[in-house]
């Protein structure tokens, strides 16, 4: 991998005095202690992190400032790849939705930033739309290098209600990123791609780790810090975007064309689900998978101040499903052994 110094021209710089850095080729040393830093992050708060409290606010805002990965878009040099290696990743059915996804959330996640009066989450909040924009510039940059063609790009539309975009876009990040991680180290494990191709994601996938603890604590300090009288209908909102994301990604309207055309969409949103068979060409059962999920996702955290909420829907309905994967195999055993 090679950088170069030259200057982002379509992406703004960060927001709240941060900066990007462009790594030369003999500095891998600063390359290194970036990714080290953004990996892992203790407050200076002795004793316990009271959730609702300034001092959890301060601190979930200070992590997400101070394990912010200084990397160029600019500095990926994308790998040559033989011509089966780049028909499996043109192959793959989630460019289209993977730009378009990170364009939403830097959208959302803006505008909500912007309609917040209190200074520390707003500037967070803000510096994770930025960083989604960063995601969808190296996606972008991705599909240029090996010629993947995308549908024309949807306007990105200011939502009218922030907070339930911004709900929509936490929550659907949590559900994604858990099921992403586990396919990642899968693609890793598998070689089916080659390695530096697979690294080149690696400081992406972690951001999206950072930023799921951002929206897990943020969630935990909003429940705690508003009045009583708010709450019922905070959770009626919680409780109604499980419902949407639930319908969504069931599948109700998968295969129907928008454009009326008759042809199904390429485009699946359940691939971080269903697409082990894209990133492997090793058999892996749907249990290996959630097996595989839990353990990157344990991994991904394990950095972070343990005093920090954690995403744990996702986790919690994983083991139960595994546990009753695990009793059914028994099950069979026996019956097998009768």
């Amino acid at each position: 991998m090679t950088f170069d110094t030259s200057i982002d021209t379509e992406l703004t710089a960060p927001p709240c005095g941060l900066s990007l850095k462009a790594f030369v080729p003999h500095n891998a040393k600063d390359i290194d202690a970036a990714d080290w830093n953004a990996r892992r992050w203790v407050s200076p708060v002795k004793g316990e992190l009271k959730l609702g409290t300034d001092e959890h606010k301060d601190s979930v805002c200070a992590m997400f400032r101070e394990t912010f990965n200084p990397y160029k878009p600019t500095i990926i040099d994308w790998p040559k790849l033989d011509s089966e290696a780049r028909e499996r990743l043109i192959s793959l059915p989630i460019w289209d939705i993977a730009v378009q996804t990170e364009g939403r959330a830097r959208q959302r996640m803006l505008s909500y930033a912007y309609s917040l009066s209190d200074p520390a989450w707003r500037s967070a909040i803000e510096q994770n739309g930025w960083e989604e924009g960063r995601h969808k510039m190296v996606l972008s940059n991705l599909v240029k290098a090996y010629g993947i063609l995308l549908a024309p790009e949807p306007p990105y539309l200011e939502p009218k209600d922030p907070e339930w975009a911004y709900l929509v876009t936490g929550f659907s990040e949590c559900i994604d990123s858990f099921f992403a991680f586990g396919l990642f180290a899968l693609a890793k494990q598998s070689g089916f791609f080659p390695p530096e191709l697979v690294e080149t994601f690696e400081p992406v996938m972690q951001e999206e780790c950072r930023h799921i603890l951002l929206f897990a604590n943020w969630l935990a300090w909003q429940r705690r810090a508003m009045p009583w009288w708010r709450r019922p209908w905070f959770e009626l909102r919680v409780l109604a975007v499980w419902v949407f994301l639930g319908w969504e990604r069931i599948g109700i309207a998968k295969g129907m064309d928008p454009s009326g055309s008759g042809e199904s969409v390429a485009q699946d949103n359940n691939f971080t689900v269903t697409g082990s068979k894209a990133v492997s060409n090793v058999d892996v059962s749907i249990g290996e998978i959630m097996e595989l999920c839990l353990q990157e996702n344990d991994r991904r955290f394990a950095g972070y101040d343990k005093r920090l909420r954690r995403p744990t829907t996702m986790p919690s309905l994983t083991r139960c499903a595994t546990r009753v994967l695990r009793a059914g195999r028994a099950v069979k055993r026996r019956l097998a052994r009768a």
